[in-house]
């Protein structure tokens, strides 16, 4: 049964194989965007409710910002509000109060320009009454009914909008739409013990683990689907009933999610601009194939299951041998 599928796994591949290589060498063959495609980052932390817990949100806020800029994200693209400045002044524009909300996302609509990527991320508490949801803040809090119009001024953008809070499950329908991808901590706003989610989602950019096509990338989807198996293990590990269920709505079964980053787009490339041209191409390379992975992905519900897969698995055996080769290149230099 396995050698059989095998085979005919190989003659779907053969058979789509030239048409695969014809597309991707038009890929590396066209010109990249006169600008780089720019992402903006909004990281706000909440209450933390006592020192330990505060310590760790803005521990962990840090590290994402650090990566941000460490991936290309522009220093003025990036803004970090928190419960308390004195935590990590070096990096914190301010305090993370409603007003100081609001106005992050009034700034990042003026700025983002349109097809820009918003990335929001929220660390810390939250509530749930029954009726209504809340990611608490010092002062009054901002409901996710107060987010909705916020989200909506980014209608341009392509949104990335995670709230790893408690009773975050809250949020998904009141937030979903077109061009986003809301991911919460927890199914239900009746989910109130605090979720492990956010270290996972956070670590799933910070570390290495979770970059499951080796593109040197972590998208939203990679992300959510790291942390989401790292939390299940945990539970399992300590024989606990599962209390938590992230979840992920983009509208488009993951699609969208799996070309959302922590990164612009051209960033890597943009840092090779002054290497050598060998580097250079193959970095532009890398590039192409990912915009392949991208599309072809797109073509999943119209196509038989068998030849989808296989010729994902040649473009996705092409992207993480090409990255390999950068990053040889780039070691030895």
């Amino acid at each position: 049964m396995v050698a059989g599928y095998w085979c005919a796994s190989a003659r779907v591949a053969r058979r789509w194989l030239p048409g695969l290589l014809t597309a991707v060498a038009a890929l590396v063959a066209m010109p990249g965007p006169a600008a780089a495609q720019d992402t903006h980052v909004i990281v706000i932390v909440g209450v933390g409710g006592d020192e330990e817990h505060s310590t760790r949100f803005t521990t962990w806020a840090g590290a994402v910002v650090d990566t941000a800029k460490k991936r290309g994200v522009a220093d003025a693209n990036i803004t970090y509000l928190g419960e308390r400045t004195e935590l990590d002044a070096a990096r914190m524009q301010g305090r993370s109060t409603r007003e100081a909300v609001v106005k992050a996302f009034s700034d990042t609509a003026a700025r983002a320009r349109a097809n820009d990527d918003v990335f929001v991320l929220l660390i810390g508490h939250g509530s749930f009454d029954g009726r209504t949801a809340a990611f608490n803040l010092p002062g009054p809090d901002l409901t996710a009914d107060d987010y909705k119009p916020l989200v909506d001024r980014l209608r341009l953008q392509r949104v990335a909008f995670i709230n790893t809070a408690s009773s975050s499950g809250a949020f998904l329908e009141p937030l979903a739409g077109p061009g986003r991808t809301i991911v919460t901590a927890t199914r239900t706003g009746g989910e109130r013990n605090e979720p492990r989610f956010a270290e996972f989602f956070i670590a799933a950019y910070t570390g290495d683990g979770a970059d499951r096509d080796r593109n040197g990338r972590v998208s939203v989807q990679e992300a959510f689907e790291y942390a989401k198996q790292r939390v299940t293990a945990e539970y399992e590990k300590a024989g606990h009933l599962l209390s938590e269920h992230a979840s992920l709505n983009d509208g488009a079964d993951g699609k969208l999610a799996a070309m959302q980053f922590l990164a612009p787009q051209r960033s890597r490339s943009t840092e090779m601009a002054n290497a050598d041209p060998a580097l250079r191409a193959m970095v532009e390379q890398r590039d192409a194939l990912e915009r392949a992975v991208a599309e072809w992905r797109l073509k999943k519900d119209s196509m038989d299951p068998a030849a989808y897969e296989a010729q994902l698995e040649v473009l996705l055996t092409d992207l993480a041998l090409k990255t390999r080769q950068i990053r040889d290149a780039e070691a030895k230099k």
